[in-house]
């Protein structure tokens, strides 16, 4: 009974470090060290729907995705649900999903969120930065400046719109060098 206790201990323990391992290897260098609060409301309503990526910072979770998309709907229970999708290593790649739901974190207008997309033990902050006010693109990030989500509703943004979105990014303090443009 001892010893089944103790390799269950040790079990947890060495998932626990996986995971943390896991999560330590995926991150990328810091792009803004002093990430901005949120401060324009989100209509999560107008806020539903597809989203296009036109760039982000590289991470571990999408590295090789091209044609990223991002889809959320409100669901009956109050949270949204989730719906990420890429083509591996090339516009015509295989597709990969996946599939989270996002809770509101109470108090901050809609603007953040918690994802998970790994049941609850993983949960990933979702900050809505600034986005158009006919929610034709959105700037997306997180507390450690080290994840950065450029959005579209269109997969080709006109270049106005795209200098707009660079510009506003930009002027949130975050190093635009690191960058990855998503290809469509």
């Amino acid at each position: 009974m001892k010893i089944a206790r103790i390799a269950s201990i040790a079990l947890i323990a060495g998932a626990a470090l996986a995971l943390g391992a896991c999560a330590t290897l995926q991150r990328g260098p810091v792009g803004n060290a002093a990430v901005p609060q949120p401060t324009k409301p989100v209509d999560l309503n107008r806020y539903a729907g597809l989203w296009y990526e036109i760039g982000r910072y590289e991470n571990g979770f999408e590295r090789g995705c091209e044609g990223v998309t991002a889809q959320y709907r409100l669901r009956d229970d109050g949270l949204i649900g989730v719906l990420n999708t890429c083509r591996q290593g090339a516009v015509d790649g295989p597709e990969k999903t996946s599939e989270g739901k996002a809770k509101i974190v109470e108090g901050t207008d809609n603007a953040k969120l918690k994802v998970s997309f790994f049941g609850p033990f993983y949960v990933g902050d979702y900050w809505v930065l600034d986005h158009a006010d006919d929610y034709s693109w959105s700037i997306v990030g997180e507390p450690s400046g080290r994840y950065l989500w450029l959005l579209s509703r269109t997969a080709q943004p006109s270049p106005q719109t795209r200098e707009t979105i660079l510009n506003r990014t930009r002027a949130l303090g975050y190093d635009l060098t690191l960058v990855r443009p998503t290809q469509h």
